[in-house]
């Protein structure tokens, strides 16, 4: 029984000092990769505590390469976003201007009862009344709801990202109706000329860039 007891107590700590070295992430924003990794961690961990026979090192060691597996992996998708969208996936917009896009539901195996459910929580009674349904890589819904905006103001109201890691994001700029071309002599009119050295950009709803700088502090 002690035995139990004091490799519970040791499993907690590796398992707590594993997790925080994987770094800080809401549950709730978990990708699948983190998941299946998570699991896997906490079924080494029980087997070790119900079979005490098996030695505690040969236990540890998985839980071990399976955290520098996962840093590994954080480590690629903070320097790819192509590697990131195939680790975690990527947005995919469900409902676009008001209509339901069923091919693309199809495609991410999402159902009209999932649908409605994720707009009931975010208490959406109608579908009629969003403009814009995105359905994340951790599964959760984001919704804009419908107003009295032109089709400009509503886009610009959802901030898609125009830049990411130094990108420009042509299919984000084609929702606002403009251009690579147009984002470009924006950013000169503001002093930036290296598109590369940008980390984030977005429009906000007052025709507002919000600009990010890599490794600026």
């Amino acid at each position: 029984m002690a035995t139990v007891i004091l490799r519970t107590i040791f499993l907690y700590i590796v398992i707590l000092i594993t997790f925080r070295m994987m770094g800080k992430r809401e549950f709730g924003k978990l990708s699948i990769v983190d998941f299946v990794v998570f699991i896997m961690i906490a079924e080494l961990a029980v087997i070790s505590i119900e079979d005490p026979n098996k030695p505690l090192l040969i236990m540890i060691c998985p839980i071990f390469i399976l955290t520098l597996i996962q840093m590994f992996l954080s480590f690629l998708s903070l320097k790819s976003r192509s590697l990131r969208e195939i680790f975690d996936g990527k947005p995919a917009e469900i409902i676009k201007n008001g209509k339901i896009d069923e091919h693309e539901m199809r495609k991410q195996r999402y159902n009209f009862d999932d649908l409605l459910t994720q707009l009931r929580e975010q208490n959406i009674k109608n579908i009629t009344d969003v403009e814009f349904g995105v359905l994340e890589p951790n599964g959760n819904l984001s919704v804009l709801k419908k107003s009295d905006k032109n089709d400009d103001e509503r886009h610009s109201a959802m901030s898609f990202p125009l830049i990411l890691d130094g990108k420009v994001q042509e299919q984000n700029l084609e929702k606002i109706n403009q251009t690579p071309l147009w984002l470009r002599q924006q950013l000169r009119k503001l002093g930036f000329r290296d598109i590369k050295q940008i980390s984030y950009c977005i429009l906000d709803e007052d025709g507002t860039f919000y600009i990010d700088i890599k490794d600026e502090m």
